[in-house]
């Protein structure tokens, strides 16, 4: 059997020592990994993928950190608590993003369970030794004053009763202006994704350095 690369280099003690400490480093050369759970938001619906916000972070933060986007767009809350076992067992992350619930508010879900979902969501996170952290969501005006404001205060409330720490929504100027939403009138265009990257960076870039 024609011997390999590796088995020949370390023929030679000092280039194959050399040449195994590399190979150690390029396998875990990143300090923490961050795993984006959400929907379209995160997912980068309507554009290119490698232009969404989550790809402009993972550039931003360099080799150092790794990112895992696990989004998909339409998922809920009851969507993404059945996918965030296999994702924190395959990943083991350091940190979560919790983007969800937008999706349960468009489709008028009971907000009670919206809550639940995150809460065990966020049990999930903390029992896997991992650090969740939540991101708010606002809805439409056209949905409603009591159902939008009720959908809103569940953020803050998970933030508070679970000591977790919350990035506020601070997207609504996106909605009025000029090339920033998609001809749906809901999702973010390529061209506010550098805006949204920056809103979420300056929350996640202390926790992962």
């Amino acid at each position: 059997m024609r011997p390999s690369a590796i088995q020949h280099l370390t023929r030679r003690p000092f280039i194959g020592a050399l040449c195994c400490l590399f190979i150690l480093l390029g396998a875990n050369t990143y300090g923490s990994t961050l795993l984006v759970l959400g929907d379209s938001l995160s997912a980068g619906y309507g554009i290119n993928q490698e232009n969404g916000w989550v790809a402009l972070l993972d550039e931003d933060l360099g080799d150092e950190h790794r990112i895992i986007n696990g989004s998909i767009s339409g998922d809920t809350t009851g969507g993404g608590l059945n996918r965030l076992p296999r994702l924190l067992e395959e990943f083991s992350p350091d940190f979560v993003l919790l983007e969800l619930g937008g999706n349960d508010g468009l489709r008028g879900q009971p907000l009670a369970l919206m809550k639940s979902n995150l809460q065990t969501m966020i049990n999930l996170v903390r029992e896997a030794g991992a650090e969740p952290v939540l991101f708010g969501m606002r809805l439409p005006p056209n949905y409603g004053r009591r159902y939008s404001d009720a959908f809103a205060a569940v953020y803050p409330q998970l933030s508070e009763s679970e000591k977790v720490l919350l990035i506020p929504f601070q997207l609504e100027e996106l909605s009025i202006t000029d090339g920033m939403i998609q001809e749906d009138g809901l999702h973010p265009t390529a061209l506010a994704q550098p805006i949204i990257k920056d809103v979420i960076k300056g929350y996640i870039e202390p926790l992962m350095n």
